[in-house]
């Protein structure tokens, strides 16, 4: 084995852009593509190819193409229950704010309350 056989089997480490990237993932998605003779022909890592191909098929192909951070699904789900607990206290927070209002008119009527406005509370019955 010769010098220029060891180079030419080493990979060198490198940057590539969005641009590269998504040329090789297209490449490799050619039809009688083979995913490891791409990777070869484009000197790039075979595990490096496949974290590409896989992130395209999840749809993240735009974050390689734009360069940026692409989220990852369980993020997506953090975020996503995260947002529904939100809602839920939304919706508690309102029922709360309606029933209090319910219940200042109520007592209004029944005169248990002072008919005077009440700092914030009338503030929020006007709503």
């Amino acid at each position: 084995m010769s010098n220029t056989d060891i180079l030419e089997s080493s990979y060198i480490r490198r940057h590539l852009t969005s641009a590269q990237k998504l040329a090789i993932v297209e490449a490799s998605h050619e039809a009688g593509a083979i995913v490891g003779e791409v990777a070869r022909r484009y000197r790039v890592g075979l595990s490096s190819l496949v974290k590409w191909r896989k992130l395209a098929k999840e749809g993240s192909l735009m974050g390689i193409q734009e360069d940026t951070p692409v989220v990852g699904q369980s993020e997506v789900k953090r975020l996503k229950k995260e947002i529904k607990q939100l809602q839920q206290l939304l919706g508690k927070q309102s029922l709360q704010i309606e029933l209090l209002k319910d219940a200042v008119t109520i007592a209004r009527e029944k005169k248990l309350i002072s008919q005077k406005p009440l700092p914030g509370v009338d503030d929020i019955l006007s709503e």
